[in-house]
C-alpha cells in the first residue's frame, strides 16, 4: 500500500462542489492500493456547509487538521453577504458597489495568489516534520485556493519528495481574474508564481483539455487529465416529475443569467397552452437577483420555484426526477474550460441535458460523446428552441429516456474508475523517476 500526502482545503463538513473531488478520491483509493492521509484546515471559513458528506469518509483514513487563520472572517464584519460571495468566487461584474471594488482590491493584491496563503508558511513548517518521522514520498496539492500549491512547491524543494500539482480550476484564466482589481505588480506576481509551480510539479493534473492546452504554453512538465465525475448512489429512485420540469442544479448568478433561455420559454409559453400549463422551472441553488428579474419581464416567476441551497443528496434526488435538466455557462471565452463538476452527476441521473456555453466549450464533446443531449451556443436561438419541444413531445409521449440509449463512455467518468486513473498515476509517476 503506497501512502500519500493529500494538502486540501475543501473537507467534510464543506459543502458544494470543490470539496467533492478529493473526498471521492479518497474514498476509493484503498481499491488501488493507495493509502491516503489528508491535511486539512481545522475551522475553515467554508461558505457553504453539507453535513452529509462527512459519512463519506471512509473508516481510519488519518485526517490533520491544521489551524488556519483567514482574513474573511474579519472581513465579515464590513459585509457578511459581500464576504462570503467573494470567498466563494463570486464576483459581481456588473455594477460594483464601492465596498465591493475595496474587498476585491484587497483580496486580489494584498492576498497573493488568494486569501488563504498565511496558511503557507505554518503548514509547510508542521508538514516538514511530520513527513521527516513517516514513510510518505508522494505529495498532492489541490487548488483552487492556489495557495496550496506553494505548500507542495516548498514541501519539494526542500523534502524532494514527489509532488502532483491538481488543478481543478485555471490559476491566471479563470473568468473571474480579471475583475480582482490587480495592479501590474500584482498581476505579474501570480503568473510568475504559476509558472514557478507548473514548472517545478513532478506531475501537473488538469480537469478539462482546455486547461491543459493553457498550461502546455507555460511547462514541459507532464500534464494529464482527469476530470470531476459522478458516484454511483444506491437508494435513489427516478420518479419523473408530473409536471414538465426544466431544473438546474447549482449556483446561478447574474453574470450566467441566459436570458435567451428564457425569452425562448416564453415563447413556446405563448405557442402552446398545454405547454404553459405543465411547465416547472427549479432553480436549486444560489439564485441572483438579475435572473429572477428576467423570469418576471418573461413572465416565468409564477411557474419557477427557488428551493435554494438542498443536501447533496436531495440535489442528487431533484436530478433524477427532472424532464429536463439545465447547464448554465457564461458565454465568454473565458469559461472554455469550466465542465461544471453536475455535468457528470446529470449523466448518472439519465435525463435529457440541455446545455449552454460558450463556442469551444469542453462540455460539448461530453455531451456529445455521451449522447447525454443537446450542447448550444446562446446564438443558437433555433437549435435551443427544436430541442425543448423535443424533450416536451418526449414527456407528453411518455418517453422518459433520452434522445439515444446512453453510450458505455458514461462509466468511464464514474469516481471509481477516475480513481483508477488518479491511483496509476501516482504509481506510474513514483515509478518513473524512481
Amino acid at each position: 500500500m503506497r501512502k500519500v500526502l493529500i494538502i486540501c482545503y475543501y473537507w467534510p463538513p464543506a459543502g458544494g462542489p470543490g470539496v467533492q473531488r478529493w473526498l471521492k478520491f479518497v474514498k476509493y483509493f484503498r481499491e488501488f492500493g493507495i493509502e491516503p492521509v489528508v491535511f486539512v484546515p481545522e475551522n475553515a471559513h467554508y461558505p457553504l456547509q453539507d453535513e452529509g458528506f462527512v459519512s463519506e469518509i471512509p473508516q481510519g483514513i488519518e485526517v490533520i487538521q491544521f489551524p488556519i487563520k483567514e482574513p474573511y472572517r474579519f472581513a465579515k464584519w464590513f459585509s457578511r453577504k459581500k464576504t462570503k460571495q467573494i470567498s466563494s468566487g463570486i464576483i459581481s461584474e456588473k455594477n460594483p458597489s464601492f465596498l465591493e471594488k475595496l474587498m476585491l482590491f484587497v483580496r486580489g493584491n494584498l492576498f497573493i495568489p488568494d486569501a488563504r496563503i498565511g496558511w503557507v508558511k505554518p503548514s509547510v513548517a508542521y508538514l516538514t516534520n511530520y513527513l521527516s518521522n513517516n514513510e510518505i514520498d508522494t505529495v498532492i496539492t489541490t487548488g483552487p485556493p492556489h495557495s496550496l500549491h506553494l505548500i507542495g512547491l516548498q514541501l519539494r524543494r526542500k523534502l524532494n519528495l514527489k509532488w502532483i500539482a491538481d488543478f481543478r480550476d485555471p490559476w491566471t484564466t479563470i473568468h473571474y481574474h480579471k475583475s480582482l482589481r490587480l495592479t501590474k505588480i500584482s498581476e505579474k506576481k501570480h503568473k510568475r508564481l504559476e509558472k514557478t509551480v507548473l514548472n517545478t510539479a513532478d506531475q501537473v493534473v488538469v480537469t478539462s483539455p482546455t486547461t491543459k492546452e493553457e498550461f502546455k504554453k507555460i511547462t514541459k512538465r507532464p500534464i494529464e487529465v482527469i476530470t470531476n465525475g459522478y458516484d454511483e448512489v444506491k437508494g435513489l429512485r427516478t420518479q419523473l416529475d408530473a409536471n414538465f420540469s426544466l431544473v438546474h442544479v447549482g449556483s446561478l448568478l447574474s453574470n450566467r443569467n441566459p436570458e435567451v433561455l428564457w425569452k425562448i420559454i416564453a415563447e413556446i409559453s405563448s405557442e402552446k397552452s398545454d405547454f404553459k400549463e405543465s411547465l416547472q422551472i427549479r432553480l436549486v441553488g444560489a439564485v441572483g437577483e438579475e435572473i429572477k428579474e428576467s423570469l418576471a419581464k418573461y413572465h416565468l416567476i409564477g411557474k419557477t420555484t427557488v428551493p435554494g441551497y438542498v443536501s447533496h443528496t436531495e440535489a442528487l434526488q431533484l436530478q433524477h426526477n427532472a424532464q429536463l435538466l439545465l447547464l448554465i455557462e457564461m458565454d465568454k471565452l473565458e469559461t472554455k474550460a469550466i465542465i461544471p463538476g453536475k455535468l457528470f452527476e446529470y449523466l448518472q441521473a439519465r435525463r435529457p441535458i440541455l446545455c449552454l456555453g460558450p463556442e469551444g466549450s469542453d462540455m460539448e464533446a461530453i455531451i456529445d460523446e455521451t449522447s447525454a443531449g443537446r450542447f448550444c451556443r446562446y446564438s443558437e436561438e433555433k437549435a435551443i428552441k427544436e430541442y425543448i419541444l423535443k424533450c416536451y413531445k418526449q414527456y407528453k409521449d411518455g418517453m422518459s429516456s433520452v434522445d439515444e440509449k446512453p453510450s458505455a463512455n458514461v462509466q468511464k467518468y464514474s469516481r471509481k474508475e477516475l480513481t483508477r486513473a488518479m491511483s496509476k498515476l501516482i504509481k506510474d509517476e513514483v515509478e518513473r523517476t524512481a
